[in-house]
């Protein structure tokens, strides 16, 4: 396999997932120099990846971001962060820069990772489905129920991957318990819970509240391993939705009216298996967390079936760290671990995190060899465009939910090839 084509990838997103550069510095968060560019500058150097470019919408930005990625990435990591091509020109703003990259850069066959606002998903991942590109979407993939069955559509038609970055399949916690939970029987119930600190209110103000919600940033963490785990077993059938609202519309944030700060989904399902056997899940999700939390995010769930249960605090794993700047702190390496290795490269391609990435990256080049078709990867389970559409399917019930303060009901269609909303 050392011999088959590199992928050539166009990071579409220039901001805190992708270069660890907010609001023209260095994030503050726990992806200080970002996830996807590190990943794919170390791809490159391991022989998997060929040309990296990157398209955002303001192109005044790069020069700050190229600075940052050399000296915060290169030098830490004695690094290669060279970008083949950067879009749109570095004196020039252009929504719609992504077209431009892809069509001057870009061929069949290679692909492009997406960490743009949400409602800008759908629209780029077919620009660049119907130009024969694969596609990562960050989570949530689409907003809209008909657009994710839409790009299931789209992508069949053309031979592409498409898959989600969903991450928490890759967490050996999780993909422990999503094995266990083969062997408990029956769903009985679920609770999830994912928070972050109030300062991301200031990272995501340009869309929060306004664009999309905590629900369809956080909840579709816990909805994916969830409809994964219950995967050919049960199936979502309906949706009621809450929220509470104060803290971000208040000072010094300001944000829109609209903008909950927690929302929980309470969400009925059905047994395929045995009929009238159901259970019940709330996820839920909020932004509103205490800036001095000792955790980036809090993260658990509590799963119960019929013969066991299970317990998992993502948050909290052992590992703890004080110092005088920032106080006390619980430390997640699993995700990101961003400690050199011993020659001082890059140390941190167990994480879940960069294994995400990286299992992308490993099937659009088994699929451009012929070695693998997207077909398989949904009987693998892998976390592809169609292997998630209920995520969809509840997140956006979930919204309407709130909008019109009514249940809203998952149906399969009539030919029993999709889902509606009702």
């Amino acid at each position: 396999m050392s011999n088959e084509t590199k992928l050539n990838v166009l990071m579409v997103g220039t901001g805190e997932y992708t270069t660890g550069f907010v609001h023209n510095a260095a994030s503050t968060s726990d992806k200080k120099v970002g996830v996807i560019a590190l990943t794919m500058f170390d791809l490159r150097r391991r022989g998997k990846v060929d040309k990296v470019s990157i398209v955002g919408t303001n192109g005044k930005k790069f020069g700050m971001i190229r600075e940052h990625l050399d000296k915060n990435i290169g030098q830490v990591y004695n690094m290669d962060t060279s970008l083949q091509h950067t879009c749109p020109a570095d004196d020039t703003i252009d929504p719609d820069a992504y077209k431009t990259a892809i069509d001057q850069y870009m061929s069949p066959g290679d692909a492009i990772t997406v960490f743009t606002p949400d409602p800008t998903h759908y629209s780029i991942a077919l620009y660049a489905i119907e130009r024969g590109l694969h596609v990562l979407l960050t989570k949530p993939a689409v907003k809209i129920l008909d657009h994710h069955q839409h790009l299931i559509a789209e992508a069949e038609k053309r031979g592409v991957v498409v898959m989600v970055e969903h991450h928490k399949r890759f967490d050996p916690v999780y993909g422990d318990a999503r094995a266990k939970i083969q062997n408990l029987g029956e769903f009985n119930y679920y609770y999830a819970y994912m928070s972050q600190r109030k300062q991301q209110l200031d990272t995501f103000r340009n869309w929060a509240g306004k664009e999309s919600d905590i629900s369809y940033y956080l909840n579709s963490h816990h909805i994916d391993f969830h409809c994964w785990a219950l995967e050919g077993r049960a199936v979502p059938y309906r949706v009621m939705a809450s929220g509470s609202k104060g803290v971000a519309t208040s000072e010094p944030f300001n944000l829109t009216e609209a903008t909950e700060d927690t929302i929980s989904l309470l969400v009925n399902w059905k047994s395929t298996c045995n009929p009238g056997h159901e259970g019940v899940a709330v996820y839920t999700s909020s932004w509103v967390a205490p800036n001095k939390s000792e955790v980036h995010s809090q993260q658990r769930f509590h799963y119960l079936g019929a013969s066991g249960e299970i317990n998992v605090d993502q948050a909290h794993r052992g590992y703890t760290f004080t110092n005088d700047d920032n106080g006390y702190a619980s430390v997640n390496p699993f995700f990101m671990n961003y400690a050199p290795d011993e020659e001082g490269h890059f140390g941190g391609q167990t994480g879940y995190g960069y294994v995400s990435i990286e299992k992308f990256v490993d099937a659009c080049r088994a699929v451009n060899n012929k070695r693998l078709t997207p077909q398989q990867l949904d009987q693998r389970h892998m976390p592809t465009i169609r292997n998630t559409v209920l995520v969809t399917a509840i997140l956006e019930a979930g919204r309407i939910s709130l909008d019109e303060k009514r249940p809203v009901t998952i149906e399969p269609t009539t030919n029993n090839n999709g889902w509606k909303l009702v």
